[in-house]
C-alpha cells in the first residue's frame, strides 16, 4: 500500500522522532478504515506512537487521496511537515514531484502497434526492449506472488474484518469445482481463484496490485484459470504479464487507475484490460486481436463508480474481482476468434473512461458516501418493505 511505503520513508527519516502525526485527506481519510490505512501506517512507524487525523471533506491540489506526515520531537515541535499523495497502485507522488512519464517512448497503444507491426514485433518483446531483460526476473516475482495469494486464499476459511460479516467464499467455490463434472470444474475454478486473491486482500494480505489492492483479483484468476486449461509453461505467462503491464501503464499515464479518481472502471475496468490482454496473448492472439481484447474489457466497465460499504474492500469491491475475470475471459476469445477489426480504438476507450471519471460526482468515486454505501447502510430507508 502506497500510505505503508510512505510511512516506511517518512520514519527512515526520522528515526529519532518522539511521535508523528499522519493527516489523511478525501477519500484516502473516507476509505481509510476500511482499507486498514491507519493500521498499516502505525504498523510501519513503530514504535513511536501515532496520531491519525482524518479530514475526509478536505481535498489536496493533487489527488483525492491526499497525506500530510509530520514528526514530531518530545516537545511536541514539528520537525518536517511532508506532503504526498497516492494516484493508484502503491505509487507515490509528492507535492513538487513531476508526475513520471511513461516508460515507454510511443505514450499510445496505437503508436505502439504502429512500431511493432513496422518492426514484426510482439507486445511483449516491445516491453523487453524498452525494460530490459531484467524484467523477466520482476515478473517472475509477480508470477509467485500472484500464484501464492490464490494458494493461501482458497485454503482459507472464516469471517473477513470490518464488522460486515462477510464470510471467505473462495475455499468453498474451489472445493465444489473439485467435485463437481469436468465442465464445471474451469466454470468454478476461475471465480474461485478471483474470490482467493481479493479476500487475502480484504485481510491485509500479501498481494500484487494489478493495477490496484481493490482490483488485485482478477489477473491472477485468469492466470491460474489458463493454467488450468491450456498448456503453457512459466516463460509464457510471463510475457502475458508483460502485455499486462503495458496495458495498465498506458491506462495509468493516459488516464487514471484510481477509484478515488475516476470511479471503478479505472481500477477493476483496468484490471480487466489488462487480463484480457494476457489471456489472447496466451490463446495465440495477434497484437491486433489482444488491443482489441483489452478495449473491449475496459469499455465495458465504463462508468463503473466506486461504492464501498463501509470504505471495505468488500462489498462490491470482491465479486466485482469475479465477474471482471470472466468478463475478461470472454473478451480474450470473442477477440481471438474475430480477425481483430474493430470500430472503437482502446486509446479512444481510454480517454473516454478519463473523461466518465472526471464526470462521476464526487460520492461515487471512492468516498463511501454514495450508491451502494449508503444503500446497504440504510436499507430500511431505502426500502421501506424489507
Amino acid at each position: 500500500m502506497a500510505p505503508r511505503r510512505a510511512a516506511e520513508r517518512f520514519g527512515a527519516r526520522h528515526k529519532a522522532a518522539a511521535s508523528f502525526r499522519v493527516t489523511l485527506y478525501g477519500s484516502l481519510a473516507a476509505t481509510g478504515r476500511g482499507h486498514l490505512t491507519d493500521k498499516t501506517i502505525c504498523e510501519a512507524l513503530e514504535p513511536q506512537p501515532v496520531e491519525i487525523i482524518w479530514k475526509p471533506d478536505d481535498l489536496l491540489p493533487l489527488h483525492p487521496n491526499g497525506m500530510e506526515f509530520a514528526a514530531l520531537d518530545a516537545a511536541g515541535h514539528e520537525l518536517e511537515l511532508w506532503r504526498v499523495y497516492s494516484p493508484g497502485g502503491g505509487a507515490l507522488l509528492e507535492e513538487n514531484q513531476v508526475p513520471p512519464i511513461c516508460v515507454y517512448p510511443q505514450s499510445s497503444m496505437s503508436e505502439i502497434l504502429k512500431y511493432c507491426t513496422t518492426n514484426g514485433l510482439t507486445f511483449w518483446e516491445y516491453v523487453e526492449i524498452y525494460e530490459g531483460r531484467e524484467i523477466w526476473d520482476f515478473l517472475r516475482e509477480i508470477n509467485r506472488v500472484m500464484h501464492e495469494s490464490v494458494q493461501r486464499g482458497i485454503q482459507a476459511e472464516g469471517v473477513l474484518p470490518g464488522g460486515l460479516g462477510v464470510s471467505r467464499r473462495a475455499w468453498t467455490f474451489h472445493r465444489k469445482s473439485l467435485l463437481n463434472s469436468s465442465n464445471l470444474v474451469r466454470e468454478g475454478f476461475l471465480p474461485a481463484y478471483a474470490l482467493a486473491v481479493a479476500e487475502e486482500n480484504a485481510t491485509g494480505g500479501l498481494i500484487v496490485t494489478a493495477p490496484t489492492c481493490g482490483s488485485c483479483g482478477v489477473l491472477p484468476a485468469v492466470i491460474c484459470h489458463i493454467e488450468d486449461t491450456v498448456q503453457t509453461s512459466e516463460k509464457y505467462l510471463l510475457r502475458a504479464l508483460a502485455t499486462a503491464g503495458l496495458i495498465g501503464n498506458l491506462i495509468k499515464h493516459n488516464a487514471s487507475i484510481s477509484g478515488a479518481e475516476v470511479g471503478c472502471q479505472g481500477e477493476v475496468g483496468s484490471a480487466c484490460a489488462m487480463s484480457a490482454g494476457a489471456a489472447a496473448q496466451l490463446m495465440g492472439g495477434t497484437i491486433r486481436q489482444i488491443e482489441y481484447a483489452a478495449e473491449m474489457g475496459l469499455e465495458h466497465h465504463l462508468g463503473l463508480t466506486c461504492d464501498p460499504v463501509d470504505g471495505l474492500v468488500q462489498i462490491p469491491c470482491i465479486e466485482r474481482n469475479v465477474f471482471a475475470a470472466t468478463r475478461a475471459m470472454d473478451c480474450a476469445t470473442f477477440a481471438t476468434y474475430s480477425d481483430g477489426a474493430h470500430r472503437v480504438s482502446f486509446d479512444e476507450v481510454v480517454a473516454v473512461m478519463k473523461q466518465t471519471g472526471k464526470d462521476l460526482p464526487r460520492v461515487y468515486r471512492e468516498t463511501a458516501e454514495g450508491g451502494l454505501a449508503i444503500t446497504y447502510r440504510f436499507p430500511s430507508r431505502q426500502n421501506p418493505q424489507t
